[in-house]
């Protein structure tokens, strides 16, 4: 073993990197020699000690490219030929070198070699260390070559220099040279040019190009050579039937956020997979020149991933291959960065959404106008699955799209299915468009992504065709998609796409617009700019795909590899003599032969997982078995959830009935109910019955014994049982019903929670109520209080209406507004914060007298007294103003408490607190004096106010009005102070811009706000009538809005328009149901609202 220092893997990266270096220096001083001779010479004398033949010719760059190539992809013979071929011979010359200097002889000898004995044991020591270390780290080399391919690669090599040398000898039998011996200068300036022959012995003289060419000539048959090398490099061919087969079951059971857009392209024929222990994980790729090529992202569970990438690494290191990735999502290239590869962003995919994709928009008017000018052409388009296409027309589409293609092979690997009409491709979606005629005219196919998505494959339009085919084409996919709930739609890949943009756009950089003029000009072939505009002009998302590699010095190796398996680059050409394996072309494979056993496989596999399946959930040891008990009711005849149970009595309705005496005991009775409690003596079994807020005992003795056993396996807390027995006191005077059977009326699969905190109370709101009588209690509380405040404006003769809850402008109050969009109109809503406009608009009707309970949305938040959805009562009386509004309001909170409680009370704690006394009416500037001790009037200014806020830490923005000061001392230092229900009137009027202005005032408000606990509970204004008024107002709000404040209020031209038609003198009132009765059942805004808001779990 090696020290830790000089680990094999080490020693084998610092060897490749020598050999770079080598490399480099053999590419640098071709050029060079001609215009330093004498500086490469010297360069070439000291390099002489690695023993590597640095030499400045094409041959000596290409050799020493080969051998670094298998060095770096660990291939053993790499290894050997170093240590036999450039280190042992360095060696040996150095041993018998101080063998021969012993003698006369053998310095003369050696000087007539021209043997230099320093340089000589130089080198020998550093090839004895070399060949030492390097044979020690062999284990860093496990890459075999296929057998036969030394004997191959060496016939073509052979040849291609013999023809090289016989090519030289030609040319100087024709050139005149003045040298004698022809045929010894031709063979030598091979040699020479070769390194054969030492460059230090003087060649007879003869022309220098002679040489060169020969180089070349000798070159190019080395690369040809290595053409063959590494065809014969061991590799997977493609993916067999069991392969597919497993790598479409992970396709289909992928969850849906790892779902890869590429994933299908994965079942090419032409790709392998690597698979990770279980077969739960795999890489898909293809080995294309030595490099082993992945596309996408790895297949499966994503926590399976690293293994599936170990695995996929550890072969190609094995097999000599370079690895490399293809278009990996950020997801999937980080999987591959965390095994150790590099990456680097290639481009960017367009991603289209259904749900906002609206071609009807103003974005999207150029792809509208297209598809227009094609619909008016007579363009249509149909969209199927592969599998409902009826064959005949399927080969015609086929033909069709081959003959459309543009260029000679089917470009496309990682984004690229290549079998277009394959009988195993039954779910990839067709999409044709048609003329007038009927004719097909464009041709678009995509492959599932996931179990809703779809990704491009094919797009093809005839020449003829108008313009707008492709687009129409696609919108009509997209509303395909949305009309079904499909999922996203992945279209082109644009590659280099954010150089593209960055260099287009207004302030770019010299560096950005060279970059975009260079890809621009490479778009010339290669189609880069116009696949970036084509998808650019539907406004997709954006997302980056990455290229992964292992080490940069296999980079251009890479890039040459991805280039002809996505067709940019022709392969070399085929020798299928030499290769000793059909050749591969590059980009387009044969298309395969019908295979119907397989394709029957395939469907089999989707008719049995296509079908989208809830992901299954983790059960605890409790839900597991009463499962198990689920399972053994069925297994005994009992349905676990029947339609119906027998039921003669509610529980509450026979306690009563026991009780007056109207039923005898010993009567036989049927009750229903929830298991609560459970006591199981053995003879005797106890259970309690709960239903609503009332509770009563079942009990099963020895000598009833029917349906004992099978409850004692099968009943668990929280099942809905249903009893038949008679009725009975137990000993100890209990209400008991002596079971005679029994059934299940529907079994709980999950069970009762141990203890509800206040946070399980809310998550877990039907165990609440199930359980705590409390809870069912202040439920019915506020159905009570809502019936008595509807019952008590209709015995006034209001008329209860409902009114839009999505609204085009948001308004009636300050507020942040919910905002969603209709896309049957390109329109964005808002959901209501207020029914106030609307109602008013039923006041300029002639409703006299109007009311509405509902629902209204604010975008705030939730708190100890605020929910983004609440309930509001919102009244208008003609000819009302505020003052009248205050006694309705005072009536309607009385009827709601005597509804709750009996009698006009609120409660507090144990205590009750009677409502039916003077309610305080205080002005607010009076209640803001006794707050601050200082007097406010209308009349103090800002500085003043700002000081006093200070004084009480009260927070204030600059620039505010001191209408607005007052306001924000009310708010912070009277309401949260107030305890007894007070009415507090006359706010400063810029802070309430849909008041009338006082009449004594008109700085002042019409308004007040109704106030108890420290919360407020209600508000009323006398109505502002006037339309100028009004119209100013909002306008005022709407600059407040677009300068930054969500609150302020739009304009609302439908509203403003009934105004100006005339609204008699009118009070308005808005109360908050759900803090009305916070406050007369004393409980928070979580348990007085049926569902309130929660925090959305970690799933």
């Amino acid at each position: 073993m090696l020290p830790r220092a000089l680990d094999p893997e080490d020693v084998a990266a610092h060897a490749g990197r020598v050999l770079q270096c080598l490399l480099a220096w053999s590419v640098v001083s071709i050029p060079l020699v001609w215009a330093a001779p004498h500086l490469v010479r010297d360069v070439d004398a000291a390099l002489r000690v690695t023993g590597v033949p640095v030499r400045p010719s094409a041959f000596h760059a290409v050799l020493i490219a080969l051998v670094t190539s298998g060095f770096l992809s660990r291939k053993r013979a790499a290894l050997w030929f170093v240590v036999l071929v450039w280190q042992l011979p360095a060696v040996v010359v150095a041993g018998v070198s101080v063998a021969l200097w012993s003698t006369p002889d053998g310095r003369a000898l050696l000087a007539q070699a021209h043997v230099q004995v320093p340089a000589a044991l130089a080198a020998g020591v550093v090839g004895a260390l070399a060949t030492t270390l390097l044979v020690r780290a062999r284990s860093a080399f496990p890459a075999p070559l296929a057998r036969g391919s030394w004997w191959r690669a060496g016939a073509v090599l052979v040849g291609g220099l013999v023809a090289a040398a016989a090519l030289s000898r030609g040319i100087l039998q024709a050139v005149p040279h003045g040298v004698d011996r022809v045929r010894d200068t031709g063979l030598r300036q091979l040699l020479a040019s070769t390194a054969l022959h030492p460059v230090d012995l003087p060649l007879d003289p003869g022309p220098a190009w002679v040489g060169q060419l020969a180089g070349l000539l000798a070159a190019g048959a080395l690369l040809a050579a290595i053409a063959v090398f590494l065809r014969s490099a061991p590799h997977d061919r493609g993916l067999g039937p069991e392969d597919e087969l497993d790598v479409r079951r992970l396709l289909l059971t992928t969850r849906l956020d790892a779902a890869d857009s590429l994933g299908y392209f994965a079942t090419r024929d032409d790709r392998a997979v690597v698979w990770a222990p279980g077969r739960s994980a795999a890489v898909s790729y293809r080995v294309v020149s030595g490099v082993c090529l992945a596309a996408g992202d790895p297949l499966g569970d994503p926590d399976r991933w690293p293994a599936a990438v170990r695995e996929w690494l550890e072969l190609a290191r094995s097999r000599g291959w370079a690895p490399a990735v293809l278009s990996a999502s950020e997801q999937g290239a980080r999987a591959y960065a965390d095994a150790g590869l590099h990456v680097l962003g290639l481009g960017d995919e367009a991603v289209l959404d259904p749900a906002s994709f609206h071609p009807d928009g103003r974005a999207l008017a150029g792809v509208r106008r297209a598809v227009r000018h094609a619909e008016q052409a007579g363009y249509h388009v149909l969209v199927r699955r592969q599998a409902d296409v009826p064959e005949a027309e399927l080969a015609e589409l086929g033909r069709l799209a081959d003959s459309w293609r543009d260029g000679e092979v089917e470009r496309g690997f990682s984004m690229s299915l290549g079998r277009f009409g394959d009988a195993r491709d039954g779910r990839v979606v067709v999409v044709t468009a048609h003329d007038g005629t009927g004719a097909t005219a464009g041709l678009l196919t995509f492959v599932p992504w996931g179990a809703r998505g779809l990704s491009l494959d094919v797009m093809r339009r005839a020449p003829e065709a108008v313009g707008g085919v492709t687009e129409l084409m696609v919108v009509r996919l997209v509303e395909h998609q949305a009309a079904r709930r499909g999922g996203r739609v992945s279209l082109n890949f644009a590659m280099f796409r954010e150089p593209l943009a960055q260099g287009a756009r207004l302030g770019a950089t010299p560096r950005e617009k060279l970059q975009r003029a260079a890809l621009l000009l490479a778009s010339r072939r290669w189609q880069l700019d116009s696949l970036y505009r084509a998808n650019e002009k539907y406004l997709p998302e954006w997302r980056t795909r990455y290229w992964c590699y292992d080490t940069a010095a296999q980079i251009t190796l890479i890039s040459y590899a991805a280039a002809q398996a996505e067709g940019f680059l022709p392969a070399a050409p085929a020798l299928p003599f030499l290769a000793g394996r059909p050749a591969w072309r590059g980009g387009e494979e044969p298309r395969p032969a019908p295979q119907p056993a397989r394709a029957a496989a395939v469907r089999a596999l989707e008719n049995e997982l296509g079908a989208p399946r809830p992901s299954e959930r983790r059960l605890t040891d409790q839900e597991a078995s009463r499962r198990t008990a689920l399972r053994e009711l069925r297994r005994e005849g009992v349905d676990p959830y029947p339609a119906t149970v027998t039921r003669t009595h509610a529980l509450d309705d026979v306690l009563h009935v026991l009780d007056d005496g109207s039923l005898p005991l010993g009567a036989p009775v049927s009750v229903t109910g929830r298991v609560v409690r459970v006591r199981d003596h053995g003879g005797v079994l106890f259970a309690v019955l709960r239903e609503r807020t009332s509770e009563l005992q079942v009990m099963f003795t020895a000598d009833r014994p029917a349906g004992t056993a099978l409850w004692r396996r099968t009943v668990d807390l929280a099942d809905h049982v249903a009893v038949t027995g008679h009725l009975v006191r137990s000993r100890t005077g209990e209400p008991t019903v002596h079971a005679t059977s029994w059934t299940m009326a529907a079994k709980a699969l999950r069970p009762p929670a141990r203890a509800l905190g206040d946070e399980a109370r809310v998550r877990l709101r039907h165990q609440h109520l199930a359980l705590d009588d409390l809870a069912a209690a202040d439920l019915e509380a506020r159905s009570a209080i809502v019936r008595a405040l509807r019952d008590t404006l209709h015995a006034r003769r209001f008329v209860e209406v409902e009114t839009p809850v999505l609204q085009r402008t948001h308004g009636g109050a300050n507020a942040r507004p919910f905002v969603t969009h209709i896309n049957a109109y390109d329109a964005d809503l808002a959901l209501r914060i207020a029914p106030e406009l609307y109602l008013k608009r039923l006041c300029v009707g002639g409703v006299g007298r109007v009311f509405e309970i509902g629902r209204n949305f604010r975008n705030e938040g939730a708190d100890a007294t605020h929910n983004p959805e609440f309930t509001s009562l919102e009244a208008y009386e003609s000819h009302g103003d505020y003052t009248t509004m205050r006694a309705l309001a005072r009536d309607l909170v009385l009827a709601a408490a005597v509804a709750a409680h009996g009698e006009p009370v609120a409660r507090r704690g144990d205590d009750v607190v009677r409502l039916d006394g003077d309610w305080p009416v205080v002005t607010v500037h009076e209640a803001v004096s006794r707050a601050v001790g200082v007097r406010v009037t209308p009349d103090t200014d800002a500085t003043t106010l700002r000081e006093l806020g200070a004084r009480h830490h009260v927070q204030v923005p600059d620039g505010t009005t001191p209408g607005q000061l007052v306001t924000e001392l009310y708010e912070e230092l009277v309401e949260p102070a107030t305890v007894e229900p007070t009415f507090y009137t006359d706010f400063p009027v810029e802070t309430s811009p849909l008041t009338r202005a006082h009449r004594a005032d008109p700085r002042l408000a019409e308004r007040w706000d109704l106030v108890a606990a420290g919360m407020e509970l209600g508000t009323a204004y006398t109505e502002l009538t006037d339309p100028l008024d009004q119209r100013d107002r909002l306008e005022r709000q709407s600059l407040l809005a677009a300068g930054g404040d969500v609150e302020a209020m739009q304009v609302d031209e439908d509203f403003l328009t009934a105004l100006e038609f005339g609204m008699p003198p009118t009070g308005g009132l808005g109360l908050g149901v759900d803090r009305l009765c916070m406050l007369l059942l004393d409980r928070s805004i979580r348990e007085t609202l049926t569902f309130p808001f929660v925090r959305p779990a970690a799933r």
